[in-house]
């Protein structure tokens, strides 16, 4: 029965009846063998080794359950006895299919002890004994001299189910986390430590530590979509300030307070902040686009669609930054005919308020009749007539909207079934027509 069961893949009813078998004869070293084989079949190599070892107890010369018990024990990295295990073999049989195994095991002992007292890699021990956990964390230590934490990391994690009470693998496990910027999987990793003695005093040291620089880090996000940026800002300030020796952490709060800078509409310290960032992590796209926006906010519209178009060069599947590329180009070829914040100087981020103000001040400046030749005259038309638009334009919430969008409202060719003179086709945005012939007097609205 416990063999059909096998051969059906029910595992746990086969051990079931396999252990009935055992009871009821003891002395069978068959039954103590397959037993072993469904115990390895649910993964418990360590509950199979007695098993094996029974048999072998009970049948030297059983040489099958000689191999299977040398592959566990060489696996665990107990590589003196599966050497007796092989060695038996060799002398019991003359078909040498393990001596390929032997030949590995002479080697392995001498590379285990030359690691140990040169602090050299090989790996090839760890293949042979992927269940040693001493194996495993020599290879981890050469791969972090290597600088290759994440190897290291992938070799560390089974060593904590291998040894118990490994509470030195927790804590490289969550420095090294630490170290790549993975915060969150540190803290779990140092709070496993804890659990296996709250008094560890170098796990708790770093516990402290992970523990204030993750919640920072999650508040300043938290903060970031309330929009409350200027929080976010003095929070990563804190998170600088908390680990100033790991360059991740330090690079994330250049590149987050670049981000911050930005959604404020502070150009230049957006510039700077982000010029900062950029020259830490060069390849950094999400640094490049947010420079692109403070260049926007800024007028220099050239170095905008330069920045766009390096970040695309670093992630060209990115909708924002193709999105704000095209953007910055329109901007740039708007800016080269009629640039309505510069014509009023103005900064981008302006209000209303400001832009009104700005306005009075140069049509006043530009009013024709202040003129007398008429070479003054049509030029202060021009101008005055781009003042005015500007102003139309930057106080009309929909087309301030189109223009920051890289469209010209006023522009002919963006405009919809022409249209001429009127408010509402967007003609003289004041009461003259300064192309009627004759004497003409300007008169212009303070809305």
């Amino acid at each position: 029965m416990g063999r059909k069961l096998l051969a059906a893949g029910q595992l746990a009813e086969a051990l079931s009846h396999y252990h009935s078998a055992v009871e009821g004869d003891s002395k069978n070293y068959l039954t103590y063998y397959k037993r072993a084989a469904v115990f390895l079949a649910m993964g418990k190599s360590k509950s199979a080794l007695p098993d094996l070892t029974r048999a072998i107890q009970l049948k030297p010369d059983f040489l099958a359950a000689r191999l299977q018990r040398g592959n566990i024990l060489m696996k665990q990295g107990n590589t003196q006895e599966a050497r007796e295990d092989f060695e038996a073999v060799v002398r019991f049989t003359a078909l040498g299919f393990p001596f390929h195994l032997l030949i590995r095991l002479l080697r392995l002992r001498p590379v285990v002890h030359f690691i140990k007292h040169t602090m050299r890699c090989s790996f090839d021990f760890v293949q042979i004994s992927p269940w040693d956990p001493e194996s495993r964390e020599l290879r981890a230590d050469c791969y972090i001299r290597m600088g290759d934490p994440q190897k290291a990391i992938q070799d560390l994690t089974p060593t904590t189910r291998l040894r118990n009470d490994n509470r030195a693998a927790f804590l490289k496990l969550s420095m090294l986390h630490y170290s790549l910027g993975e915060h969150h999987e540190s803290l779990n990793h140092i709070r496993e430590c804890l659990k296996l003695d709250q008094d560890d005093k170098e796990c708790f040291s770093h516990y402290k530590q992970v523990k204030k620089l993750s919640k920072q880090l999650d508040v300043a996000e938290e903060l970031i979509q309330e929009d409350r940026y200027q929080e976010a800002i003095d929070k990563y300030e804190s998170v600088m300030k908390t680990e100033p020796s790991v360059q991740f952490y330090t690079n994330l709060a250049k590149e987050r307070i670049c981000f911050c800078l930005v959604k404020v509409k502070l150009a230049l310290e957006a510039i700077d902040v982000c010029s900062e960032a950029h020259q830490r992590d060069p390849r950094n796209a999400n640094v490049l686009r947010d420079r692109a926006e403070a260049y926007i906010l800024n007028q220099e519209y050239e170095k905008a669609v330069q920045d766009y178009q390096e970040a695309r060069e670093f992630d060209g599947d990115s909708n924002d930054i193709r999105e704000g590329l095209e953007r910055a180009q329109k901007l740039l070829k708007i800016s080269r005919k009629r640039d309505y914040y510069k014509i009023l100087g103005v900064n981008r981020n302006a209000n209303k308020q400001e832009i009104i103000k700005a306005y009075r001040k140069l049509a006043q400046q530009w009013h024709p009749d202040n003129f007398q030749s008429e070479a003054e005259k049509k030029e202060a038309e021009k101008k005055f007539i781009d003042i005015a638009s500007a102003k139309e334009v930057l106080t009309d919430p929909e087309m301030r909207q189109k223009f920051d969008a890289g469209e010209d409202p006023l522009d002919p060719e963006n405009q919809q079934g022409g249209g001429g003179g009127g408010h509402g086709g967007h003609g003289w945005p004041f009461h003259f027509n300064p192309f009627e012939s004759g004497s003409f007097h300007f008169k212009f609205q303070y809305n």
